[in-house]
């Protein structure tokens, strides 16, 4: 098959559908009305000879083929991007947009100075979008390799090959139960590991094995993505969890969470600044750099 210009605007639309997880959800994104995301999905099947997925009242679903084509479109517009980006770059000017990922419930922590970057940035480079997203951490990384993101800033256990790691700072942890918890009312010094053992915990599901050695655990635990939610599970007094340090204080202030007296093991977070290892465009550079000096690295 050629891929002409068409072409690669109907797999911008394909793939602005499937990110979006389904065509009403794509309509903002793409100022598109809902039967003309429909036609030109059904376009580009009619030109790749494949179904590429379901679509109607049961919802939108990917087919096995159809997941194919978004990994491939996936890669062919991030590389597009790429290219446009270094053709601009001739000409001496910063066009185009960095895709930036971070991690969910990071804004309320003082030493984050991704905000400041994004000043900094906008400032030097007018001409270029910033498309900002929160995601988790397993799929900021995956989102890099396969150019999804330009940037990724989070907590990451687990390192993967191909990606470039830069430690920012580190984000203090400590251990959190509820007003209706058992423990809430108990004086410290009657607390001990023991207790914190015999609690169900609230955990975040993507940290490595490494990390969750570090605790027993058991059937009652629960297991989430977000720390949104682990937040959740805490503040109703079913659950202990361990929190950061500066998203948990507003509820501490209001009576809602008390800080437990743990010194218990992984009682904080890497945050990492992470990119794809090699020769990056120079808007990348550039926005790397910048946050990288907020934070002293080198």
């Amino acid at each position: 098959m050629k891929i002409t210009g068409t072409e690669l605007h109907l797999l911008a639309v394909f793939n602005s559908v499937v990110r979006n997880s389904g065509i009403s959800a794509a309509q903002v994104e793409l100022g598109l009305s809902q039967p003309t995301i429909s036609n030109h999905i059904t376009a580009l099947e009619e030109r790749l000879g494949v179904k590429l997925c379901q679509r109607g009242r049961r919802g939108f679903l990917l087919t096995e083929k159809g997941r194919i084509v978004h990994e491939v479109s996936q890669s062919l517009l991030a590389t597009m991007a790429a290219h446009e980006s270094k053709l601009a770059e001739l000409r001496g000017s910063l066009v185009g947009t960095i895709k930036v990922a971070a991690v969910d419930c990071l804004v309320s922590d003082p030493d984050y100075r991704l905000p400041e970057a994004i000043r900094i940035f906008a400032e030097a480079a007018p001409a270029v979008g910033i498309d900002l997203t929160v995601e988790r951490p397993q799929d900021i990384l995956s989102g890099i390799l396969h150019g999804s993101f330009d940037i990724g800033i989070g907590g990451f256990d687990n390192v993967v090959s191909g990606l470039d790691y830069r430690t920012l700072y580190h984000e203090r942890h400590a251990l959190y139960c509820g007003r209706k918890h058992a423990l809430f009312d108990r004086p410290d010094d009657s607390l001990s590991d023991s207790d914190y053992a015999g609690c169900a915990w609230a955990h975040r599901r993507y940290w490595s094995r490494r990390r969750q050695r570090g605790w027993q655990l058991s059937e009652r635990d629960a297991f989430v993505q977000e720390i949104e939610a682990q937040m959740a599970l805490v503040l109703s007094g079913a659950f202990v969890g361990l929190l950061p340090e500066h998203a948990a204080q507003r509820h501490v202030d209001a009576g809602r969470l008390r800080r437990l007296p743990y010194a218990g093991p992984n009682l904080d977070v890497q945050i990492d600044l992470v990119a794809r290892t090699g020769l990056r465009p120079a808007t990348i550079e550039l926005f790397r750099e910048n946050l990288l000096a907020l934070y002293d690295v080198t």
